[in-house]
Protein backbone atom coordinates (compact mmCIF):
# COMPACT_ATOMS: atom_id res chain seq x y z
CA UNK A 1 0.00 0.00 0.00
CA UNK A 2 1.15 3.27 -0.82
CA UNK A 3 1.86 6.31 1.70
CA UNK A 4 -1.72 7.90 2.54
CA UNK A 5 -2.62 10.63 0.18
CA UNK A 6 0.14 10.93 -1.74
CA UNK A 7 -2.04 11.85 -5.00
CA UNK A 8 -3.21 14.43 -2.52
CA UNK A 9 -1.46 18.20 -2.85
CA UNK A 10 -2.58 21.31 -0.86
CA UNK A 11 -3.28 24.55 -2.71
CA UNK A 12 0.35 25.81 -3.86
CA UNK A 13 2.20 22.06 -3.61
CA UNK A 14 2.49 21.83 -7.43
CA UNK A 15 3.10 25.37 -8.23
CA UNK A 16 5.12 26.49 -11.35
CA UNK A 17 6.31 29.52 -13.51
CA UNK A 18 3.54 31.49 -12.24
CA UNK A 19 0.64 29.24 -12.18
CA UNK A 20 -0.68 28.15 -8.13
CA UNK A 21 -0.91 24.94 -9.21
CA UNK A 22 0.27 22.78 -12.28
CA UNK A 23 -0.82 18.82 -12.97
CA UNK A 24 0.78 17.41 -15.80
CA UNK A 25 3.49 14.36 -17.01
CA UNK A 26 5.97 15.73 -14.99
CA UNK A 27 4.08 13.72 -12.08
CA UNK A 28 4.96 10.37 -11.93
CA UNK A 29 2.28 7.74 -12.83
CA UNK A 30 0.63 10.76 -14.33
CA UNK A 31 0.03 10.57 -18.37
CA UNK A 32 -3.62 11.52 -20.02
CA UNK A 33 -4.88 14.86 -18.30
CA UNK A 34 -3.70 18.14 -16.76
CA UNK A 35 -4.35 21.38 -15.34
CA UNK A 36 -3.57 24.66 -14.89
CA UNK A 37 -4.66 27.24 -12.39
CA UNK A 38 -3.89 30.81 -11.53
CA UNK A 39 -4.99 33.99 -9.84
CA UNK A 40 -4.90 36.85 -11.86
CA UNK A 41 -4.76 40.38 -11.52
CA UNK A 42 -5.17 43.25 -13.53
CA UNK A 43 -1.94 43.71 -16.11
CA UNK A 44 -0.57 39.89 -15.30
CA UNK A 45 -0.76 37.55 -17.90
CA UNK A 46 -0.33 33.49 -18.08
CA UNK A 47 0.84 32.03 -21.96
CA UNK A 48 -0.37 28.66 -22.86
CA UNK A 49 2.77 27.19 -24.93
CA UNK A 50 2.91 24.01 -25.24
CA UNK A 51 1.07 22.81 -28.75
CA UNK A 52 0.58 19.22 -27.95
CA UNK A 53 -2.70 19.71 -25.60
CA UNK A 54 -6.42 20.79 -26.11
CA UNK A 55 -7.66 22.90 -23.18
CA UNK A 56 -10.72 23.94 -21.86
CA UNK A 57 -10.21 27.31 -20.16
CA UNK A 58 -12.55 27.61 -16.91
CA UNK A 59 -13.25 31.54 -15.17
CA UNK A 60 -13.42 30.22 -11.41
CA UNK A 61 -13.98 33.85 -10.59
CA UNK A 62 -13.30 37.39 -12.21
CA UNK A 63 -13.23 37.68 -16.16
CA UNK A 64 -10.69 36.99 -19.02
CA UNK A 65 -9.54 38.17 -22.38
CA UNK A 66 -7.52 34.79 -24.37
CA UNK A 67 -5.65 35.58 -27.44
CA UNK A 68 -5.04 32.61 -29.27
CA UNK A 69 -3.27 31.09 -32.44
CA UNK A 70 -4.59 27.86 -33.85
CA UNK A 71 -1.90 25.34 -35.96
CA UNK A 72 -4.66 25.89 -38.46
CA UNK A 73 -4.85 28.85 -39.00
CA UNK A 74 -1.84 31.46 -38.25
CA UNK A 75 -4.05 34.50 -37.46
CA UNK A 76 -4.56 35.66 -33.98
CA UNK A 77 -8.31 35.69 -32.68
CA UNK A 78 -9.57 37.14 -29.22
CA UNK A 79 -12.02 35.66 -27.04
CA UNK A 80 -13.88 37.39 -24.66
CA UNK A 81 -14.80 35.17 -21.36
CA UNK A 82 -17.71 36.86 -18.98
CA UNK A 83 -16.82 34.64 -16.22
CA UNK A 84 -18.38 34.73 -12.85
CA UNK A 85 -18.64 36.05 -9.14
CA UNK A 86 -17.87 32.68 -8.18
CA UNK A 87 -18.08 28.89 -8.70
CA UNK A 88 -20.60 28.82 -6.67
CA UNK A 89 -22.67 31.61 -8.80
CA UNK A 90 -23.98 29.27 -11.63
CA UNK A 91 -22.47 28.06 -14.41
CA UNK A 92 -19.49 30.48 -16.67
CA UNK A 93 -18.28 30.44 -20.13
CA UNK A 94 -15.80 28.62 -21.35
CA UNK A 95 -13.61 28.05 -24.19
CA UNK A 96 -12.16 25.10 -26.01
CA UNK A 97 -8.71 25.38 -27.80
CA UNK A 98 -7.54 22.33 -29.58
CA UNK A 99 -4.16 20.82 -30.12
CA UNK A 100 -1.67 22.73 -32.01
CA UNK A 101 -2.88 26.10 -30.25
CA UNK A 102 -1.10 28.57 -28.44
CA UNK A 103 -2.71 31.10 -26.19
CA UNK A 104 -2.28 34.29 -23.55
CA UNK A 105 -4.79 34.67 -21.21
CA UNK A 106 -5.12 38.28 -19.62
CA UNK A 107 -7.64 39.36 -16.53
CA UNK A 108 -8.59 39.53 -13.52
CA UNK A 109 -9.70 36.88 -10.87
CA UNK A 110 -9.00 32.66 -10.80
CA UNK A 111 -9.00 30.81 -13.66
CA UNK A 112 -8.59 26.72 -14.20
CA UNK A 113 -7.36 25.62 -17.69
CA UNK A 114 -7.80 21.55 -18.24
CA UNK A 115 -5.50 20.20 -20.50
CA UNK A 116 -5.22 16.78 -22.23
CA UNK A 117 -2.54 15.62 -24.73
CA UNK A 118 -4.19 14.93 -28.25
CA UNK A 119 -3.75 14.39 -31.71
CA UNK A 120 -6.67 15.02 -33.26
CA UNK A 121 -7.35 19.25 -34.00
CA UNK A 122 -11.09 19.71 -33.25
CA UNK A 123 -12.24 23.64 -33.74
CA UNK A 124 -11.86 26.05 -31.41
CA UNK A 125 -15.39 26.31 -29.64
CA UNK A 126 -16.64 28.89 -27.17
CA UNK A 127 -19.63 27.73 -25.47
CA UNK A 128 -22.06 30.96 -23.66
CA UNK A 129 -23.06 30.71 -19.91
CA UNK A 130 -27.08 30.01 -21.19
CA UNK A 131 -25.55 26.88 -23.21
CA UNK A 132 -23.94 25.18 -20.01
CA UNK A 133 -26.17 21.98 -19.37
CA UNK A 134 -26.84 21.77 -15.95
CA UNK A 135 -27.66 18.39 -14.19
CA UNK A 136 -29.06 17.57 -10.66
CA UNK A 137 -27.57 14.38 -9.77
CA UNK A 138 -28.91 12.51 -7.00
CA UNK A 139 -31.43 12.88 -4.61
CA UNK A 140 -31.95 14.16 -0.68
CA UNK A 141 -28.54 14.61 0.87
CA UNK A 142 -26.77 13.10 -2.13
CA UNK A 143 -27.61 15.69 -4.28
CA UNK A 144 -25.30 18.06 -6.11
CA UNK A 145 -25.49 20.16 -9.30
CA UNK A 146 -23.59 19.67 -12.33
CA UNK A 147 -22.18 21.71 -15.10
CA UNK A 148 -21.60 19.43 -18.27
CA UNK A 149 -19.34 22.00 -20.70
CA UNK A 150 -16.83 19.24 -21.49
CA UNK A 151 -18.72 15.99 -21.69
CA UNK A 152 -19.03 15.04 -25.10
CA UNK A 153 -23.01 15.61 -25.83
CA UNK A 154 -22.10 19.36 -25.03
CA UNK A 155 -18.01 19.49 -26.39
CA UNK A 156 -16.39 17.85 -29.49
CA UNK A 157 -13.17 17.19 -27.95
CA UNK A 158 -10.49 14.84 -28.85
CA UNK A 159 -9.60 13.34 -25.44
CA UNK A 160 -10.83 14.92 -22.39
CA UNK A 161 -14.28 15.04 -20.55
CA UNK A 162 -14.75 17.92 -18.66
CA UNK A 163 -17.44 19.09 -15.60
CA UNK A 164 -17.80 20.91 -12.71
CA UNK A 165 -19.27 19.95 -9.30
CA UNK A 166 -21.27 21.93 -6.63
CA UNK A 167 -22.40 20.09 -3.52
CA UNK A 168 -24.39 22.20 -0.71
CA UNK A 169 -22.93 21.80 2.67
CA UNK A 170 -23.88 18.80 4.54
CA UNK A 171 -25.00 16.92 1.43
CA UNK A 172 -22.50 14.16 -0.58
CA UNK A 173 -21.53 14.03 -3.93
CA UNK A 174 -19.01 11.19 -5.99
CA UNK A 175 -21.05 9.22 -4.60
CA UNK A 176 -22.07 5.96 -4.66
CA UNK A 177 -18.01 5.15 -4.89
CA UNK A 178 -17.25 4.36 -8.41
CA UNK A 179 -14.37 3.67 -10.52
CA UNK A 180 -13.49 4.03 -14.07
CA UNK A 181 -10.07 2.27 -14.21
CA UNK A 182 -10.72 -0.88 -16.40
CA UNK A 183 -11.79 -1.58 -20.01
CA UNK A 184 -14.97 -2.94 -20.10
CA UNK A 185 -16.57 -2.16 -23.74
CA UNK A 186 -19.86 -0.31 -23.06
CA UNK A 187 -19.96 -0.54 -18.78
CA UNK A 188 -16.72 0.99 -17.73
CA UNK A 189 -13.65 3.00 -19.30
CA UNK A 190 -10.47 3.87 -18.10
CA UNK A 191 -10.48 7.24 -17.02
CA UNK A 192 -7.18 9.44 -14.91
CA UNK A 193 -9.59 11.65 -12.85
CA UNK A 194 -8.62 15.47 -11.47
CA UNK A 195 -10.62 16.65 -8.35
CA UNK A 196 -9.38 20.71 -7.96
CA UNK A 197 -11.75 21.76 -5.12
CA UNK A 198 -13.32 25.43 -3.77
CA UNK A 199 -14.80 25.59 -0.10
CA UNK A 200 -17.06 28.67 0.83
CA UNK A 201 -19.12 29.41 3.51
CA UNK A 202 -23.25 28.16 2.56
CA UNK A 203 -25.18 30.69 0.53
CA UNK A 204 -27.42 32.88 2.93
CA UNK A 205 -25.22 31.81 6.05
CA UNK A 206 -23.99 35.11 8.12
CA UNK A 207 -20.22 33.59 9.21
CA UNK A 208 -17.80 34.93 11.52
CA UNK A 209 -14.59 36.47 9.56
CA UNK A 210 -12.90 33.23 11.35
CA UNK A 211 -14.73 30.44 9.46
CA UNK A 212 -12.89 28.15 7.94
CA UNK A 213 -14.96 26.17 4.81
CA UNK A 214 -13.57 22.32 4.13
CA UNK A 215 -15.00 19.42 3.01
CA UNK A 216 -13.72 15.75 2.60
CA UNK A 217 -12.74 13.42 0.01
CA UNK A 218 -12.30 9.53 -0.19
CA UNK A 219 -10.33 7.19 -2.72
CA UNK A 220 -9.48 3.56 -1.81
CA UNK A 221 -7.41 0.38 -3.52
CA UNK A 222 -9.18 -1.04 -6.60
CA UNK A 223 -7.59 -4.00 -8.43
CA UNK A 224 -6.26 -2.16 -10.82
CA UNK A 225 -4.10 -0.45 -8.55
CA UNK A 226 -3.78 0.75 -4.87
CA UNK A 227 -4.67 4.04 -3.59
CA UNK A 228 -5.60 5.57 -0.28
CA UNK A 229 -7.07 9.11 0.09
CA UNK A 230 -8.99 10.57 3.00
CA UNK A 231 -8.21 14.58 3.00
CA UNK A 232 -10.05 17.27 4.53
CA UNK A 233 -10.12 19.67 1.52
CA UNK A 234 -10.01 23.54 1.06
CA UNK A 235 -9.79 26.07 -1.76
CA UNK A 236 -7.24 25.49 -3.98
CA UNK A 237 -6.69 21.83 -2.77
CA UNK A 238 -5.97 18.89 -5.64
CA UNK A 239 -6.97 15.34 -6.02
CA UNK A 240 -5.36 13.03 -8.10
CA UNK A 241 -7.33 9.63 -9.03
CA UNK A 242 -5.32 7.13 -11.52
CA UNK A 243 -6.99 4.50 -10.24
CA UNK A 244 -9.31 3.14 -7.78
CA UNK A 245 -12.41 3.66 -6.32
CA UNK A 246 -13.64 7.37 -5.30
CA UNK A 247 -16.29 8.99 -3.50
CA UNK A 248 -17.71 10.43 -1.35
CA UNK A 249 -17.02 14.37 -1.59
CA UNK A 250 -18.42 16.03 1.55
CA UNK A 251 -19.39 19.00 2.85
CA UNK A 252 -19.06 20.19 5.68
CA UNK A 253 -22.55 21.87 7.90
CA UNK A 254 -22.14 25.42 6.80
CA UNK A 255 -19.85 25.30 3.74
CA UNK A 256 -20.19 24.59 0.62
CA UNK A 257 -17.62 22.65 -1.64
CA UNK A 258 -17.01 22.86 -5.23
CA UNK A 259 -14.89 20.60 -8.08
CA UNK A 260 -13.46 20.71 -11.18
CA UNK A 261 -12.98 17.04 -12.51
CA UNK A 262 -10.78 16.68 -15.85
CA UNK A 263 -10.24 12.99 -16.93
CA UNK A 264 -9.21 10.99 -20.01
CA UNK A 265 -7.56 7.93 -20.25
CA UNK A 266 -6.02 5.16 -23.24
CA UNK A 267 -9.32 3.99 -24.14
CA UNK A 268 -10.25 5.02 -28.14
CA UNK A 269 -13.59 5.95 -27.30
CA UNK A 270 -14.40 9.02 -25.27
CA UNK A 271 -17.15 8.24 -22.74
CA UNK A 272 -17.49 8.09 -18.97
CA UNK A 273 -18.72 4.93 -17.96
CA UNK A 274 -18.31 3.74 -14.38
CA UNK A 275 -18.79 0.93 -11.85
CA UNK A 276 -20.40 1.14 -8.21
CA UNK A 277 -18.59 -0.35 -5.77
CA UNK A 278 -20.90 -3.11 -4.99
CA UNK A 279 -20.89 -2.73 -1.16
CA UNK A 280 -22.84 0.77 -2.10
CA UNK A 281 -24.10 0.99 -5.57
CA UNK A 282 -27.56 -0.62 -3.84
CA UNK A 283 -27.51 3.19 -2.62
CA UNK A 284 -29.11 4.71 -5.68
CA UNK A 285 -32.12 2.95 -5.64
CA UNK A 286 -32.88 4.50 -2.42
CA UNK A 287 -33.22 8.14 -3.96
CA UNK A 288 -36.27 7.06 -6.38
CA UNK A 289 -38.84 9.05 -4.95
CA UNK A 290 -36.71 11.61 -3.20
CA UNK A 291 -36.71 15.11 -4.29
CA UNK A 292 -33.69 17.36 -5.01
CA UNK A 293 -32.05 19.47 -2.47
CA UNK A 294 -34.51 22.41 -2.53
CA UNK A 295 -31.53 25.10 -2.73
CA UNK A 296 -30.50 23.67 -6.01
CA UNK A 297 -29.91 25.04 -8.50
CA UNK A 298 -27.39 27.24 -7.45
CA UNK A 299 -27.53 30.26 -10.35
CA UNK A 300 -26.52 33.64 -10.87
CA UNK A 301 -27.47 35.69 -8.06
CA UNK A 302 -25.62 39.16 -9.24
CA UNK A 303 -24.05 40.77 -12.21
CA UNK A 304 -21.19 38.89 -13.76
CA UNK A 305 -18.04 40.40 -12.65
CA UNK A 306 -16.54 43.55 -15.25
CA UNK A 307 -13.87 42.27 -17.48
CA UNK A 308 -10.24 43.85 -16.90
CA UNK A 309 -8.44 42.68 -19.72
Amino acid sequence: MGERNEWFFANGSVAREGWESVVDGSIPGWTHTGMRVAELAAGDERALDEPGVERLIVPLNGSFSVRYTTGVDASESVTELEGRASVFDGPTDVLYLPVGTRAVLTGSGRVAVAEAPATVAKPVQYIPRPDIPVELRGAGRSSRQVHNFGTPQALDADRFIVCEVITPAENWSSYPPHKHDTDVPGTESRLEEIYYFETAVSRGLDAPATADPFGYMRAYSSSAGEIDTLAEVRSGDIALVPHGWHGPCAAAPGYDLYYLNVMAGPDPERVWNIADDPAHGWIRDTWEGQEFDPRLPYERTEPAPEGQQ
